[in-house]
């Protein structure tokens, strides 16, 4: 059996890592204090103190093979070579655990949440991977100084303590203790993982269980580590299907087939701009109802059209990362806990505005001026049917690339409108634009004319603003202009100056306008939105009259069929939002409703209002179960 003096090096070895990780932890916060929430240090203790269920989880994951090597019954377990060899093994492990924890330090400030296995299926389609680390390791170089300096640490105090040499002979007492040690300690280590618990009734402790343990959504991202989100994600399918409510009742409830009949059958031309980091903050035609003082706008054309348009300023992503925005506003199909377009069942057919669009005799074009493939755009552009791809290969001018993401904004905007001067009408357009994305880059002509506003974002959307007007100056001298749709949308919101958008319901808070040049529409309006509410609304507008199916609602369905709601994924809890209240529900129970007006989700109601939160309660479960079937089962392409 290990001998008493190297277990006591053992548990050391494994202190440390709990020690380095709650470094990280407070690191984590101090980078991230702005959006998380924390109203005193006591409290601040509380939550770091209940993340070490989380560390010992991450940890024993990470060190699970050097534990086993430490117990098991081997006569060289104290010998120099072994141990070097387990040193090489320890920090081998931990460091790559450890380092994505300070990723997040940067990459929190986009998700709002702790990084998952998303984190690479985000970058897995990029060609230019290389270019992109060579930016993160430059532009953020005091963290890596941070990782380095830390791990240097690390291995000093690693060495500090070392294992006494011990011969050991290879005895049947020996060998019997070892293993009873070695069992004892595999189903401690085993507890550690699943979160203190062998029970066969429990299952392992997941990322909802930080929400456990705060008084604030945000507050659950300092409880768990990056370590633990990555690791519990691989090979973890969440869009699996699941028996909430009786299956009868969902038609009732959330309506899933939509049919429209309140406006006569027309076919314009539909151009929607999904644009890049977009967020509702920076965009004054929404910031004037937020109750900020002195806010400044950084989209002043796209101001413009919200005062002839119909603007919804109350709207919502369905997702936080861009492929996650092009499932939801093109075939209505938003992400939650996992990304449909990353899950084994986005191979299937979907229908959509492009499906039905190109049934009813539409050409369709899908634009990005990043290198084709940037994204999984290609990809999911396949599945959706699109006629036409355009990508930095088709613009076929690299003066104008970058360096990084792609071309810039205001050559492919034009590039985009010389194109549809060439289509046959009606045409239906897609652009996801680039500029607007770190590293916050402008063309040098711009970096003087263009406001640098507070946050290193604030310009790049300027110069993506003033390129839409470069574009609508433009297409205004086409035939086709005055007879076509505009949609303006955001993919996702990006880094934050306001506090109010710190707070949890602003967290990916996005303006959702439609502009129509011929006519003036009603104006801006309160009421909630969401991506996956744009599909079905501009069928509803074309007078397309058959059934089709989806999640979203019509915004401009004038006999209200369908509430306004918003149904998302975030702090590792399904919010659900429906009049004037915010329902929070972890996949098989609700666990909290709060008032709207509530942005940081502190007063939970959900004693006061049970019949408002049964009701609601049963639309997520429909929504939810509805959702998980029609995937899993491979019928998104029909009713």
């Amino acid at each position: 059996m290990i001998h008493l003096s190297h277990f006591k090096v053992f548990l050391y070895r494994i202190f440390l890592s709990y020690f380095f990780y709650m470094v990280a932890r407070v690191l984590f916060f101090l980078y991230n204090s702005h959006l998380i929430q924390v109203d005193s240090f006591d409290e601040f203790i509380s939550l770091c103190y209940h993340g070490i269920m989380f560390d010992t989880s991450a940890i024993l994951y990470v060190n699970g093979l050097f534990v086993i090597l430490n117990f098991i019954p081997l006569v060289i377990n104290s010998t120099k070579k072994f141990q070097i060899f387990l040193f090489y093994l320890y920090f081998s492990t931990n460091f790559i655990g450890y380092l994505i924890n300070f990723i997040d330090f940067i990459y929190y400030r986009y998700t709002y949440s702790r990084s998952t296995l998303s984190l690479w299926e985000s970058v897995e389609n990029e060609t230019n991977k290389f270019s992109l680390f060579t930016h993160f390791l430059f532009t953020y170089w005091h963290v890596w100084l941070l990782y380095l300096s830390l791990c240097f640490l690390w291995v000093k105090a690693y060495q500090w303590i070392k294992v006494r040499s011990i011969k050991q002979k290879f005895t049947v007492r020996y060998v019997f203790l070892s293993i009873i040690g070695l069992v004892f300690i595999v189903v401690i280590s085993v507890a550690g993982i699943r979160g203190g618990d062998l029970r066969e009734s429990t299952r392992p402790v997941n990322l909802v269980d930080a929400n456990r343990y705060v008084s604030n959504p945000s507050q659950s991202a300092l409880v768990l580590n990056s370590t633990f989100s990555f690791l519990r994600t691989i090979r973890a399918n969440n869009i699996k299907k699941v028996d909430l409510i009786d299956e009868k009742l969902i038609p009732e409830l959330i309506q899933p087939i939509k049919q429209y009949k309140n406006n006569p059958k027309t076919k314009p031309n539909i151009v929607i701009f999904i644009l890049e980091s977009f967020a509702k903050e920076y965009n004054g035609s929404c910031n004037k109802y937020m109750g900020i003082k002195d806010y400044v706008s950084y989209t002043p054309f796209v101001d413009s059209l919200a005062n002839h348009g119909l603007l919804f300023y109350n709207a919502y992503a369905n997702g936080y990362k861009s492929i996650h925005g092009m499932s939801s506003v093109l075939s209505g199909v938003p992400s939650f806990k996992d990304a449909f377009t990353s899950s084994p069942f986005s191979q299937q057919k979907i229908e959509s505005l492009v499906s039905i669009l190109k049934s009813e005799g539409y050409d369709t074009s899908f634009f990005h001026g990043a290198p084709n493939g940037s994204m999984g755009f290609l990809g999911f552009s396949n599945i959706l049917g699109f006629d036409h791809y355009y990508g930095k290969t088709e613009f076929s001018n690299d003066k104008e690339y970058d360096g990084i993401w792609g071309i810039w904004d205001e050559p492919f905007f034009l590039f985009m409108k010389q194109t549809l001067d060439k289509k046959d009408k009606p045409f239906f357009a897609t652009l996801f634009s680039v500029s607007s994305h770190d590293p916050y880059n402008v063309p040098e002509k711009y970096k003087y004319s263009l406001p640098k506003g507070k946050i290193p974002v604030h310009q790049p959307i300027a110069y993506t603003d003033q390129s839409l007007k470069k574009f609508f100056t433009a297409a205004k001298k086409t035939d086709w202009y005055k007879n076509t749709i505009f949609v303006f949308v955001a993919d996702h919101s990006n880094l934050v100056y306001y506090q109010e958008y710190a707070k949890e319901l602003n967290f990916n808070a996005i303006p959702i306008l439609f502009y129509l040049p011929n006519k003036k529409l009603v104006g801006e309006k309160a009421e909630l939105a969401q991506q996956i509410d744009i599909y079905p609304t501009l069928l509803d507008m074309i007078g397309y009259e058959k059934p089709f199916r989806s999640w979203g609602r019509s915004l401009v369905d004038k006999k209200g069929h369908t509430e306004p709601f918003v149904i998302r994924y975030s702090a590792n809890v399904y919010q659900y939002m429906k009049n004037g209240f915010v329902l929070t529900f972890d996949g098989t129970k609700t666990i909290g409703l709060f008032k709207s007006s509530d942005w940081e989700l502190k007063d939970n109601v959900l004693t006061k209002y049970p019949i408002i939160a049964k009701q609601m309660e049963l639309e997520c479960k429909a929504y939810l179960q509805d959702y998980m079937q029609k995937i899993v089962d491979r019928k998104l392409g029909n009713q």
